[in-house]
């Protein structure tokens, strides 16, 4: 009988894959994360890239495969991205002019669950209803915040006049 030669075999242990994001994976519109990969040799991701670390702006499921040194390959478990809508904010009024001494124009802002108003730029405290009694003249503008948290200002500001008083 004779003896062959040893055979060494070496097995290569799999890559343990993971994926980390940067910040939050629920944003709103305009936003993005990060995602990094777990260290390897190479990089797969489930969008086409093939770096180690993505940054998206589109909501989805985000895998990738990793392989290390001993060629042997992993595919992570999928991160979900989720975008939020902003809100679609708009104000209406009934009348842009205010008449006479003590008069209110009643303002509306619709497309969030909450409002902050503000006259020429400047935030006015406390109006954070949906609806503003202007006593001034000035434009006015209502930031929507969605119920998500996401913010957008009216599409158009209302121009409160002051209307002559007739002689």
């Amino acid at each position: 009988s004779a003896t062959s030669s040893a055979t060494i075999v070496t097995v290569n242990t799999l890559p343990t894959v993971t994926i980390t994001a940067s910040g939050a994976t629920t944003f709103c519109i305009g936003g993005s994360v990060t995602l990094i990969a777990s260290s390897g040799l190479s990089y797969l991701w489930s969008n086409g890239a093939t770096s180690q670390s993505i940054t998206v702006n589109s909501g989805g499921s985000y895998s990738v495969a990793v392989a290390n040194a001993g060629s042997c390959s992993a595919t992570s478990s999928a991160t979900v991205v989720s975008v939020n809508p902003l809100p679609i904010a708009s104000i209406s009024s009934a009348s842009t002019f205010l008449c006479g001494s003590g008069a209110t124009v009643s303002l509306t802002a619709t497309g969030g669950t909450s409002y902050q108003w503000s006259n020429n730029g400047v935030p006015i405290v406390g109006a954070t209803a949906s609806t503003y009694s202007a006593n001034t003249i000035g434009t006015y503008t209502a930031t929507a915040t969605s119920s998500f948290g996401c913010i957008a200002s009216a599409t158009g500001s209302i121009m409160l006049t002051q209307m002559a008083t007739p002689i």
